[in-house]
């Protein structure tokens, strides 16, 4: 079986990619242990026999998602607005991972972080540490990792899902494009980051106009001049797409 992991920056549809992974019903799905962990110090896990247990540390989640994933597929989404510095510590205990990124244009990001935390920091923005992420693992995992386009998701999800899971070897399933909307209790303790997901039932834009801007705010516009060469760098990498026959 295999341990699938989903690497985002903040704000950039992986919420939205997690719910679609729920609605496949064949893979056991994790949301955000180590963001978890970093705020709390502690966070619950899905054991096989449909119970939970207790992580307290780093080290304990990799190793009891690993061991998870010998029986049935688990992915887990997590995002960068930490660097998680024992993933660069020891990346041999994540070398058979098989790593995914999901990247998405800074400009709408930074404004719906900023309207969401206003007092975001720059390196909360997740771009930067999503770049050295992909840098350890294309250098020290046994596979190499797999980037996403969220302006590709969000325009043509059959095929780029498709193409994801040829990526990652598990059967695409058309059916889990769309989803019932509603809360889950996987994100009740960031709600607040997930309402829009909340009132989606498939991968499509969300219309909404932010008051403070990258275009308008002179402390925004720094996070966006700084992270803006990660996520070129990163989209470089995206799965490209066969055009239609």
């Amino acid at each position: 079986m295999a341990l699938i992991a989903m690497w985002a920056h903040p704000r950039a549809i992986s919420t939205a990619f997690l719910r679609m992974m729920i609605a496949r019903g064949d893979v056991t799905v994790v949301h955000e242990p180590l963001v978890t962990l970093v705020d709390t110090g502690r966070v619950e896990l899905p054991a096989a026999d449909g119970g939970t247990v207790t992580a307290t540390s780093p080290a304990e989640v990799t190793a009891h998602l690993l061991d998870l994933g010998r029986d049935r597929p688990v992915f887990v989404k997590d995002t960068l607005e930490y660097r998680y510095g024992h993933l660069f510590e020891a990346p041999e205990r994540i070398a058979d991972v098989t790593h995914t990124f999901l990247v998405r244009h800074p400009a709408r990001t930074i404004s719906s972080h900023h309207a969401i935390k206003p007092t975001v920091a720059c390196h909360e923005i997740g771009y930067e540490h999503q770049w050295d992420l992909f840098e350890l693992v294309r250098a020290t995992a046994h596979r190499p990792p797999v980037v996403l386009s969220a302006e590709a998701l969000l325009r043509d999800p059959d095929r780029v899902v498709a193409a994801w899971c040829a990526a990652v070897d598990l059967p695409y399933r058309p059916e889990a494009l769309t989803w019932d909307p509603g809360d889950r209790a996987e994100w009740a303790r960031t709600r607040i980051w997930h309402l829009d997901v909340e009132r989606t039932s498939g991968f499509r834009p969300v219309a909404k106009d932010f008051t403070v801007t990258v275009e308008n705010d002179a402390t925004l516009r720094a996070y966006y001049d700084h992270h803006l060469p990660f996520y070129q760098r990163l989209v470089q990498h995206a799965i490209p797409l066969e055009e239609p026959s």
